[in-house]
This record gives C-alpha cells, sequence and structure tokens, in this order.
C-alpha cells in the first residue's frame, strides 16, 4: 500500500516516525477522515479548517496546503489502484525532547493513508441498524471543544463494549455524558425526529463538531426544517419517529432499533427509513454530486 509522508509517496512499510514524535509519545497530534466521490475529497476546504484550528490551539504550527493534498489524494489513488478512496490524513506534533513542551511545535509530521470505501449497500439506508447504549460514557474533551484527536481510548474501549454485547454486527453504540445526557455513537453524530422537527445534541456536551453533522444541519434547514441542538435524554430516542447517524463515510444511516445495555429496546418508527431522512439523504448525495463539476 502507498501512503502519503510529509508529502512524499512511498510504499507504508518503508515509512518512518521517530519514537521521539510527540503524537507518540503524548498523543499530541489530530486528524481527519473524509471520502472522494469521483476522486474529488467532499468537503475537504471544512475538514482542513477544523484540522488548522485544533493544530493552532494545541501549538501545532500547521497551515494545510489545499492543491498539494488534492495532488496527494490523486496520486495515492492512483498508486494504489482505487475509483474512490477513504482517507485519513494525520498531523502529529512532530520530535521533541523527552519531557512536555516549552513552547509551539514547530515542524509537525503529515501523512496520509487511503483504503478502499466499505462495499455500498443501498438496503443499509433502507432497512437501517440497531443503536445500543453503552455504559461507557463519553469522556470530557480535553480542552474547551472536542478535537479529533489521537487520543481515541475512550471511543475503543466503547468499541470493545459493544462488541461484547451481544448487539448486531452492524450495530452502532451510543454513550451518554456523564450527565446522563446523549452525546454520540463511537464514530458518529445522532439526529432524531419528533413532530416534523430535528433534534440533536449541542456541541457543548462535548461531542466532536461533526463536518457532515453540520452540513445535514445546513441541508435540513435549506429544506424548511427546524433543528435544534441542545440537551436530550435516552427516552427521547425511544420515542423519535425517525433516528439517523451521521459519518463522513457512511453519509446518513438510519436507526430502526433502539436498544439499552440489556439487549431490551424498542423499533423505531415502521421499521425502515424515514420520509425526513430519505430526504435528507437524497439532499446531501445531490450535494455531493454538484461539488464534483
Amino acid at each position: 500500500m502507498k501512503i502519503g509522508l510529509n508529502g512524499t509517496v512511498m510504499e507504508s512499510g518503508k515509512a518512518v516516525i521517530s519514537v521521539y514524535d510527540h503524537g507518540f509519545l503524548y498523543g499530541m497530534g489530530l486528524f481527519e477522515t473524509f471520502r472522494t466521490y469521483g476522486g474529488t475529497p467532499y468537503l475537504l476546504d471544512r475538514h482542513m479548517k477544523r484540522l488548522m484550528e485544533g493544530c493552532e490551539a494545541i501549538g501545532i504550527r500547521y497551515k494545510p496546503d489545499l492543491d498539494a493534498l488534492q495532488k496527494m489524494i490523486s496520486t495515492l489513488l492512483i498508486e494504489n489502484g482505487l475509483e474512490e478512496g477513504y482517507i485519513r490524513l494525520t498531523v502529529t506534533a512532530g520530535i521533541g525532547e523527552l519531557g512536555l513542551p516549552s513552547g509551539d511545535y514547530e515542524r509537525p509530521t503529515e501523512f496520509m493513508l487511503v483504503k478502499a470505501l466499505p462495499p455500498h449497500n443501498e438496503e443499509l439506508y433502507r432497512e437501517g441498524k440497531e443503536l445500543r447504549l453503552l455504559k461507557t460514557a463519553r469522556n470530557t474533551p480535553e480542552g474547551a471543544v472536542r478535537l479529533k484527536s489521537l487520543h481515541y481510548m475512550n471511543n475503543i474501549i466503547a468499541k470493545r463494549e459493544l462488541l461484547a454485547s451481544g448487539a448486531s454486527a452492524s450495530a452502532e453504540g451510543l454513550m451518554l455524558s456523564h450527565e446522563g445526557l446523549i452525546a454520540e455513537g463511537i464514530v458518529s453524530n445522532v439526529f432524531f425526529v419528533q413532530e416534523g422537527i430535528l433534534y440533536t445534541p449541542s456541541t457543548d456536551i462535548g461531542i466532536l463538531p461533526g463536518i457532515t453533522r453540520q452540513r445535514v444541519i445546513e441541508l435540513a434547514r435549506g429544506q424548511g426544517y427546524t433543528v435544534r441542538e441542545g440537551h436530550y435524554l435516552f427516552d427521547e430516542l425511544l420515542a423519535a419517529e425517525e433516528i439517523w447517524l451521521t459519518t463522513s463515510i457512511q453519509e446518513l444511516v438510519p436507526v430502526t432499533r433502539v436498544t439499552d445495555e440489556t439487549g431490551r429496546g424498542a423499533r423505531v418508527g415502521s421499521g425502515s427509513a424515514g420520509p425526513v431522512l430519505q430526504e435528507l439523504l437524497l439532499a446531501y448525495r445531490k450535494d455531493t454530486e454538484e461539488r464534483q463539476r
């Protein structure tokens, strides 16, 4: 597999990052995951804005070169024989002394990994998936806003709980805040519908301000829907008419069954994708097509 490391394309087995990189030693680094449509990365400018602002917040001197990144994505797709790709761009703090830093990180490490997108399964967008409540709580952010950082232990612990829970193979896990509020999925943001109004947890709970989440809010409001960001309880999900999850890779995925930690739960709506989700998924896919032009 070919990867990009500091602007150079190479075999993944030849890529070397120092053991003194503070991304490895202290988890000082951020990443973005996104996908291509027609070989073009969707909402790359927004992903890079979030990445750059996050780097600034933790003292990593990094400014993405959008043209260079576009070229690297195209090159890696070709070199790896892919028409479309799942892209992960990581920026670490770079090499530093052993011990906590006394200033900003001046020479970050940038690397890009690509892989094939998961096989498209249109049935998933009709029949949906299970959302299983987890005991693992969403931890609080290290700073004022949650960053998409290399500190991913909370998510991995949640994933391990989900795998051991007996939930269906495609299920997503739902984490609550320590106050018992709906937070987010392990790798997704959550939306639900009640009486024609869209609800999604607000970022002040400590969730990741998802790029897809924000675009769906914009599209929904453009379609005339009221969208409310706030604090919600698990029981409100159980009473929802529709629920869906948003991710950059899988777009908008309906949830058709919600279960608690014991596996008890309820069907959501009719048990298949609801009309609001279908309308917004169509609008989202139209948006991806228009941005390829």
